[in-house]
């Protein structure tokens, strides 16, 4: 498949060398091409098009987590486990299934026991839906996660494979699954998106299907701490009004790391540090929140490599398929490795609501696209991005540590407002040869511990990634 799925913006650092008439990327990156849209003209935020409308809600989140989440929906194999955080396990396993491993091709013999989820009825009917989870995988397990969407004229879609995932690579090799579609509905990477928005097809609802995956004979499997997904329909748009700054200066004290130091090592992984904007960024709010990698975590990696750990969060976010480090939810489990940590995929619709999550002490990691001079002070152009904000002037504008810098003390950067929120939000851009390509439409990752605190919950709530979780 060639047609890249609207607003699914590329996740590598393809840092553009861009000029009026070209844009070149760097090793690993791979722009986004142009989605099947209308005319430019048509489009709300180009020149000469209407104002934008409300929409009302463009964005909902559902996920599970709890102990009577567990209980819920239908087991074939799968026990509800209790404890200081819930989850999912095997209990007697359904059967035994065989994978061969297309990467390595080894093949092998698996228990296996699967849950499927209730039935959520999203409150948009959406165009995109991207799943999250947390678990524990040991050696010698894995997990499948599934989603089936049912559109609005009550028909379904096939069970989607989101993704075949395990922390290591001992056992298989993490990974997307290309190429499936019921020309309606496609999975590009990570996102099940709509086909033709325009004709007016959605999905209406979802659930998923998890399925568990350990040696024969093991005594316990993987257990999965939190599941679900983000469904949304955010609208065509090439320009985003700005939000109004809540006037207090607020910054996190997130560690600094650049992509850059690592660039030429590992480059089995991505082709290297230049297109590893993903797990740094993760690793610097993984961090934040005090975890950290354990020696024997970063045991294989050249002593002579400073911050072992980014290589260590490149390796566990690596996509085989799609030979990046950039797949989104790779990168929300990763994070969720870590004590009692947890990770979720979502959209945000404002600087506003990111404000939010700052004042709640929670940084949140951002998706963006944008040629050299839509992003002042930034000095380069890319065709997909990841970088953390971490804070907010007293103007508004934004404090954001970008992985893109050339050494840790200079990834702390301060964007102007205006510009960041558009080129975050927006899901149509011009490129440098003048081309129409895709935006992200909000996409950011949101990391905090699994046991937030009261503050922190009222927060999350009101920017709507827990709610009818909750």
């Amino acid at each position: 498949m060639t047609a890249p799925t609207p607003r699914r913006a590329v996740l590598v650092a393809a840092l553009a060398a861009a000029t009026a008439a070209t844009a070149a990327t760097v090793p690993g990156g791979r722009a986004a091409a142009a989605p099947p849209a209308a005319p430019p003209a048509a489009l709300p935020g180009a020149p000469g098009a209407p104002a934008p409308r409300a929409t009302g809600r463009t964005v909902d989140n559902r996920f599970w987590f709890s102990y009577a989440h567990w209980l819920a929906g239908s087991h074939r194999g799968t026990t509800a486990a209790g404890g200081i955080r819930p989850g999912l396990e095997i209990g007697a396993p359904a059967g035994r299934a065989e994978y061969t491993d297309p990467h390595t091709g080894r093949r092998g013999t698996w228990e296996y026991a699967t849950w499927t989820s209730p039935v959520h009825t999203s409150a948009v009917p959406a165009t995109e839906v991207v799943a999250s989870w947390n678990a524990r995988t040991p050696a010698g397990t894995w997990i499948q996660i599934e989603l089936c969407g049912t559109y609005a004229d009550g028909s379904t879609s096939p069970w989607y494979v989101m993704g075949r995932w395990a922390s290591g690579d001992g056992d298989i090799r993490r990974t997307s699954v290309d190429g499936q579609t019921d020309r309606r509905s496609t999975v590009w990477t990570d996102t099940l998106a709509v086909d033709a928005p325009a004709s007016g097809v959605r999905l209406a609802a979802w659930q998923l299907r998890l399925t568990l995956h350990r040696k024969p004979g093991a005594r316990r499997g993987p257990t999965v701490w939190l599941a679900g997904a983000m469904a949304s329909d955010v609208p065509d748009r090439f320009t985003v009004p700005a939000s109004t700054p809540s006037g207090t200066a607020l910054e996190l004290a997130v560690p600094r790391y650049s992509q850059e130091v690592h660039a030429g090592r590992y480059p089995e992984y991505d082709n290297g540090g230049e297109a590893w904007c993903s797990p740094t960024s993760s690793q610097m709010v993984i961090e934040f929140w005090g975890r950290k990698a354990t020696p024997g975590a970063v045991a294989w990696v050249d002593r002579d490599y400073t911050d072992p750990q980014i290589c260590h969060a490149a390796r566990s976010t690596y996509d085989a398929a799609y030979r990046g480090c950039g797949n989104w939810p790779f990168n929300a489990a990763y994070a969720a490795t870590y004590r009692q940590f947890a990770g979720v995929v979502t959209r945000l619709g404002s600087l506003t609501e990111v404000e939010t999550l700052i004042r709640a002490g929670i940084p949140v990691i951002t998706s963006l696209s944008f040629r050299p001079e839509e992003l002042t002070g930034a000095g380069y152009g890319t065709a997909g991005h990841l970088m953390t904000v971490i804070g907010f002037t007293a103007a508004g504008d934004v404090v954001a540590n970008d992985p893109h810098s050339p050494d840790n003390a200079s990834v702390r950067r301060v964007y102007r407002r205006s510009e960041f929120e558009n080129t975050w939000l927006r899901t149509r851009r011009h490129n440098a040869t003048g081309k129409v390509v895709s935006g992200t439409g909000g996409i950011c990752y949101v990391y905090a511990p699994a046991r937030p605190g009261a503050a922190r919950v009222e927060a999350l709530t009101r920017v709507g990634i827990l709610g009818d979780s909750g």
